[in-house]
């Protein structure tokens, strides 16, 4: 393991103001600096002369070398990036900056820099569908399997079926208050490798490794002493009797929690990486694996919903080993575990607590939906349970759009080459492609449960209390891919205090919407009605955020953006 030395400070001559941006993200503190025993780079006398003539700064900084110390390299023979923090005067000087590239190397570089925000507009977008096509794997494939559950399951029983309503809560709905590990993997790995800081990628994977382990049995242990508890509390002394089926598919995909939680710190390093292939690989690999896995266990011996709970939990620890496996070819030990020390475990809470404010937000409402389907019946939580996980199933194929605006919008919006009119053509790009795909899944997800509702259950009770809500299943699933595109742009301009508060109010109107339609009678169509009104809302709050003028894509003034560091109450 390489040993770090602690930051040298530089004195020297400032640069001109404005000459020079800082490429670190503001919510990361820098890299450290390697060790002093690492011998600097030695360019040829030639090279070392071209460098000089077309820099006279460097060749300042060269006259006054005696009062510098000495750049320190990696041991790959890579220039620090890092900024240098100077000591003279309030210590509020500028960075030194490095020795400017040759021609070819400089122009290398523009090109790998340029990537989405030079490109047309037509261009950009088939850029984005070949990132966010493969990307799709990492949120479609807990859906996914739940939606072979319920297809296998419905075909034998309408009481199991409706047992799936509440056990997929504390097994998927559950999964995703962790997303703020997938966030954290993607900015931390993607930020270290901007830098060339492959030993620190490994560190970070380590450290969220050991996060997402410890997380997963966390949910394990809860899963065991307190899962029946839960259950019971859910379902309502008017379904007690769905509740042992119930609890049985929950105890046994409960197993699979620490498996699930580093699959997702796996994925997004990938992603972080700009692999978008190794979430499809695993999803091709696991959605086959569970869906043998119910037909089998189901269909043809007769297991249940037990027999659909252990074709899930089998295909998703495969997964996350598929996703593993990757990691190690890529170069880095996925198997390696790391403790983080407090300072790496606060800024880890500083990016992630905001987006955990946010799925916890979005995950209630969604249990707080399922909750009031389950009041009002056997019939009804089975047709909801159909219904929503259909939903699920296509909502997610419009979160890579959030995952490509947060990996290419950061370097137009805070980077060197900072261009806010890119920006908003990458924003546009992304919200078409949002708008039309929440077109195409609004008619898909729509056609199968009103034409082919056989899929999942042959009971007509079943499928006339699901035709009741295709309306605002129609309203709610065509605007979510655009509003992904959306709240990705937000959480790259690092709004982070807005996307929580807006959420939250997002919430709380959709819950008390929900008491509502709930005391007057109105079923499960008044249900799905105050799902949609809970998506539009999400819609037009983040695009009157990016349209105004205090928006991070037309204010100059990014100070307020930056991530603080928050205090736990």
């Amino acid at each position: 393991m390489q040993i770090h030395s602690p930051r040298i400070p530089l004195r020297g001559p400032a640069p001109a103001p404005g000459r020079f941006s800082d490429r670190s993200f503001p919510f990361l503190g820098p890299p450290p600096l390697c060790s002093r025993a690492t011998p600097p780079r030695r360019f040829p006398p030639a090279a070392a002369a071209a460098r000089a003539s077309s820099s006279p700064r460097f060749l300042e900084a060269k006259r006054g070398r005696d009062r510098f110390v000495a750049a320190c390299v990696s041991p790959s023979h890579e220039i620090a990036e890092d900024e240098a923090e100077t000591s003279t005067g309030s210590g509020d000087g500028a960075p030194l900056p490095p020795p400017p590239p040759s021609f070819g190397e400089e122009a290398e570089a523009e090109a790998k820099r340029s990537g989405l925000s030079d490109q047309s507009l037509w261009d950009q977008m088939k850029e984005i569908m070949v990132f966010a096509g493969p990307a799709t794997g990492l949120w479609i494939c807990g859906p996914l399997m739940s939606l072979i559950d319920t297809a296998v399951i419905g075909q034998g029983s309408s009481m199991e079926l409706a047992a799936l309503g509440p056990g997929t809560v504390l097994c998927d709905y559950m999964s995703y208050v962790f997303m703020f590990l997938s966030i954290a993997t993607s900015n931390m790995v993607a930020t270290s490798l901007a830098r060339q800081d492959k030993d620190g990628v490994q560190h970070q994977i380590s450290i969220l490794l050991f996060v997402g382990l410890t997380c997963g049995f966390l949910m394990l242990f809860f899963t065991k002493f307190f899962g029946l508890w839960a259950l019971t509390a859910f379902a309502g002394p008017k379904n007690v009797h769905i509740v042992p089926a119930a609890n049985t598919y929950v105890q046994i995909r409960g197993l699979a929690w620490p498996a699930v939680l580093i699959g997702w710190v796996a994925q997004s390093a990938s992603l972080g990486m700009k692999d978008s292939w190794g979430p499809l690989k695993a999803l091709a690999i696991a959605s086959a694996i569970n869906g043998i896995g119910d037909i089998v266990l189901c269909s043809v011996l007769g297991y249940g919903i037990a027999g659909a709970a252990w074709a899930t939990m089998a295909s998703q620890v495969v997964a996350a080993y598929t996703m593993m496996a990757a990691l190690n070819k890529k170069g880095y030990n996925a198997f390696a575990i790391s403790v983080p020390s407090a300072d790496e475990l606060l800024s880890i809470l500083g990016l992630a607590a905001p987006v955990f404010i946010t799925m916890i937000s979005k995950v209630a409402f969604y249990a707080l939906l399922t909750y009031f389907a389950t009041s009002m019946g056997t019939i009804t939580v089975a047709a909801h349970q159909v219904m929503v996980q259909t939903f699920c199933m296509c909502t997610v194929w419009g979160e890579p759009l959030s995952q490509t605006a947060q990996s290419f919008m950061p370097e137009l919006i805070y980077g060197v080459n900072r261009s806010l009119e890119k920006a908003r053509t990458l924003l546009k790009s992304l919200v078409i492609i949002g708008c039309i795909l929440g077109i195409v899944l609004g008619g898909i997800g729509t056609l199968v449960p009103w034409q082919f509702p056989n899929i999942f259950t042959p009971d007509q009770t079943v499928i006339q209390e699901m035709h009741k809500v295709l309306i605002p299943y129609y309203m709610a699933l065509a605007i979510t891919p655009p509003t992904h595109s959306l709240e990705g742009t937000l959480l790259a301009g690092r709004d982070l205090r807005f996307v929580s508060a807006s959420m939250s109010v997002c919430f709380t109107l959709g819950a008390l919407l929900l008491l509502l339609v709930s005391s007057k009678g109105l079923g499960l169509a008044g249900c799905w009605y105050a799902l949609s009104g809970f998506q539009w809302a999400r819609f037009f709050l983040a695009l009157r955020r990016l349209t105004s003028a205090n928006s991070v894509l037309y204010t100059e003034d990014l100070s307020r953006f930056k991530l603080q560091k928050l205090k736990a109450t």
